[in-house]
């Protein structure tokens, strides 16, 4: 998919700033560059600058000067591409912009493809896939947890990984194969109890790389927070709260939110996205059942799901509506906080009284009780929202998987090793283990790149910014 032509992009966000940056990349970049670049009085062509260097000068269509800018040379193989690379710092104006790429396109570039750059460093064996598709998740990452997990896939932590798997595997496999070649010796190189013992490791180990991707995927799209309760119970007005502006429409009128409104707040580096949902009751509002039917659906697809609960109301109502939200959760992978509203309405002795009395499905330590309305426990909530998020597994670099690409190979990897173990435990001859074994090299080796196709490039790539 990669020629040798050379190419240009804008590398800098599109528009108007201080300074912008064009990318050269080629082997001619450095000739191209030279025919529209004009050094200082003592400075050098770019062909003669050495690497890894800076020098000012001025962009110029024949005697019309475009700009005065910065030129930096990185030369092959050590540039992100590992090709010839160069970068003009210019002025961030549009048109000196434009007009700077079209003098390299009539000097013998042509436009990058989105994400080219990157698929070139791929090419070239600067990086593999998997770290080139973390440049594009470091890009993204709009968290600082996001960010550390992209930077640590960047460095190479996640290929580390998974070479050393494929290395064992492949010595087993070179012995499984080399016993077919002595088939009518009926000799046995490979050794099968230590095989079952690798099988095992590896059945582990990748087992915990896949749970890893429900707290990957959150951390890199966001922590889905469903709000949801009875009307009127104070939902609108701590979705505005957490966002710090008024977002959602708060009114005394039943049922005032018939359709979810969802915005993102980012606590202590991770973010949450809370969805404020229509209020839970029975009504004969066709559009307010739609909208009921949506808070359904929500609560579905949360990790964490809020229960706002009015204090004023009944304690059969506040029991009845923790029972109906737990009937329509996943206590296995959902988490879910009741949050006691309208405290500023009560007494916090007769409160806590009244809690410890109440006979909840749920344990204390899963209620908060707040004040939404002026600001009460606010933080206490959004410190246990943060508590439910594994952050030991951030804070300690262990590899968190959040590509759907990757935890879909791995998958299918564990499905292949199932297959090895109980071939193992039924004898199954070497030919047949030898191919599942084959299996799980392939899918270990589509994460990596190390066994690709043209699509798989193009559909990865293709969703990387131009520039990059």
């Amino acid at each position: 998919m990669i020629d040798n032509s050379n190419i240009c992009a804008i590398a800098t966000t599109p528009g108007t700033g201080a300074i912008a940056v064009v990318r050269v990349s080629g082997n001619d970049a450095f000739s191209i560059v030279d025919k529209i670049f004009v050094p200082s009085a003592k400075g050098k062509k770019v062909q003669e600058q050495a690497a890894n260097t800076v020098q000012f000068g001025a962009i110029a269509d024949g005697a019309i000067v475009i700009d005065e800018v910065l030129v930096t040379v990185f030369r092959a193989p050590r540039s992100f591409t590992g090709e010839d690379t160069v970068e003009i710092s210019c002025h961030g104006s549009f048109y000196i912009q434009q007009e700077i790429i079209k003098l390299l396109l009539s000097s013998g570039c042509r436009l990058a493809q989105p994400g080219e750059f990157t698929q070139r460093a791929f090419m070239n064996g600067k990086m593999d896939l998997s770290q080139a598709e973390a440049v594009a998740d470091l890009i993204a990452s709009q968290s600082e947890a996001s960010r550390r997990v992209a930077l640590q896939q960047m460095r190479g932590g996640f290929s580390s990984e998974l070479a050393s798997l494929r290395e064992r595997l492949l010595w087993f496999i070179s012995l499984i194969e080399l016993e077919l070649d002595f088939s009518e010796e009926d000799v046995e190189f490979a050794n099968r109890s230590e095989l079952t013992v690798l099988i095992d490791e590896l059945v582990a180990h990748i087992t915990n790389l896949t749970a890893s991707f429900s707290l990957g995927n959150a951390i890199k799209n966001g922590i889905p927070v469903a709000i949801v309760g009875h009307t009127n119970s104070g939902k609108s007005t701590l979705l505005n709260r957490l966002l710090g502006e008024e977002r959602a429409i708060v009114s005394a009128v039943h049922g005032t939110t018939r359709d979810a409104i969802e915005d993102a707040v980012n606590i202590k580096g991770i973010i949450f996205r809370f969805i404020d949902t229509a209020g839970i009751r029975s009504t004969d509002d066709e559009i307010e059942n739609l909208g009921i039917q949506i808070t359904y659906s929500k609560i579905k697809q949360a990790s964490v799901v809020l229960l706002m609960v009015d204090i004023t109301d009944s304690d059969h109502k506040i029991c009845e509506a923790i029972a109906n939200i737990l009937e329509n959760i996943n206590a296995e992978r959902q988490c879910l906080l009741v949050i006691a509203n309208k405290t500023d309405l009560d007494n916090d002795e007769s409160l806590a009284h009244r809690l410890a009395q109440l006979q909840l499905p749920v344990p204390k330590k899963d209620i908060i009780t707040i004040s939404a309305k002026h600001n009460i426990n606010i933080e206490q909530l959004s410190s246990a929202l943060f508590s439910m998020i594994n952050t030991q597994a951030i804070d300690s670099n262990e590899t968190i998987i959040t590509n759907t690409r990757h935890y879909e190979a791995l998958q299918n990897a564990l499905n292949a090793l199932h297959r090895v173990k109980n071939g193992l435990a039924t004898n199954l001859s070497g030919d047949f283990l030898s191919q599942d074994i084959r299996e799980v090299l392939h899918f270990i080796g589509s994460i990596t790149g190390e066994i690709s196709t043209d699509e798989i490039l193009g559909n990865i790539f293709s969703r990387f910014c131009i520039g990059k």
